[in-house]
């Protein structure tokens, strides 16, 4: 039972005072312990091998907005955790957001996350900025320090069509943060996870400003290939199982994500084009 409800069923202050527009600060007050980074943790225990942790991400800027696709494999020390667990997922309306740490906590920041944007457009009237939204999700990565402290980690990345963009021609924008909360914005492209320093050698090769919307979806599955060629713990596309890269893109028009015949198609054609060239 949450801190400081009534046994008679009347609900405490805090539900019927004029709110706040973060939800995780009126969970704070209302029940800190349903908070990723409040639960106790036996002390001096290591728990990162304990529970999956998922892999790699990566993120595009494109002329039309962001593409951001993640390998679908989760591991636990040497082992598969599962084959198809989804780490991309719509922050909002006009946003993504892609995990890597410990599945379960990622898993709970980001669908607290999505509440919290939805709580303040609720109790604004208005959508939060692209780099508010940015901030909102630092301040709840570094509120789970303590978890990563014990090995419960959780990198997010974070991407977006700004609506109200500095630059028009820039309008796609990517946000990256380490374990204390420390946010940075990326420019043209970025990933996070076990695969990370592969997928952006990968990228920072065949990258260029300007790219459609369509070739940064190539190249983001690429970069995935070449992260899990080289990484254990990233999973490439799977022919045999039909299991293959969540994509998705962020522009003008919304979020959406690519059906599984189009990533498909991608990833397929990928494949097919380095059994003739397998460097790439």
């Amino acid at each position: 039972m949450a801190a400081g409800f009534d046994p008679s069923g009347r609900l405490p202050d805090v539900f019927t005072n004029a709110g706040t527009s973060s939800f995780t600060q009126f969970l704070t007050q209302a029940a800190p312990e349903l908070l990723p980074g409040r639960r106790p943790l036996p002390p001096g225990l290591s728990a990162g091998d304990l529970a999956p942790h998922g892999t790699t991400i990566v993120a595009i800027a494109t002329t039309d907005g962001v593409v951001m696709a993640g390998d679908r494999r989760a591991t636990m020390g040497n082992m598969i955790a599962s084959r198809d667990i989804e780490k991309v997922h719509p922050a909002d309306a006009y946003s993504l957001i892609g995990i890597a740490g410990t599945a379960g906590i990622g898993i709970e920041l980001m669908r607290l996350f999505q509440v919290e944007l939805e709580h303040y457009e609720k109790i604004e009237g208005a959508m939060l900025s692209l780099d508010g939204k940015a901030n909102r999700l630092a301040a709840m990565v570094r509120g789970n320090l303590g978890a990563a402290m014990q090995g419960l980690a959780v990198v997010p990345l974070f991407a977006g069509f700004d609506l109200a963009p500095l630059d028009e021609t820039k309008a796609g924008r990517i946000f990256s943060f380490d374990v204390a909360g420390g946010l940075y914005e990326e420019t043209g492209y970025d990933a996070i996870g076990s695969g990370s320093l592969f997928a952006k050698s990968a990228l920072k090769k065949k990258y260029r400003a300007g790219v459609s919307s369509a070739d940064a979806v190539r190249l983001a599955v690429e970069a995935l290939y070449d992260a899990a060629d080289d990484d254990t713990a990233t999973g490439g596309p799977d022919l045999t199982r039909k299991i293959y890269p969540v994509v998705m893109t962020a522009t003008a028009e919304g979020t959406h994500r690519l059906t599984d015949a189009e990533v498909t198609a991608v990833a397929e054609a990928v494949v097919a084009g380095r059994m003739e060239n397998p460097g790439g």
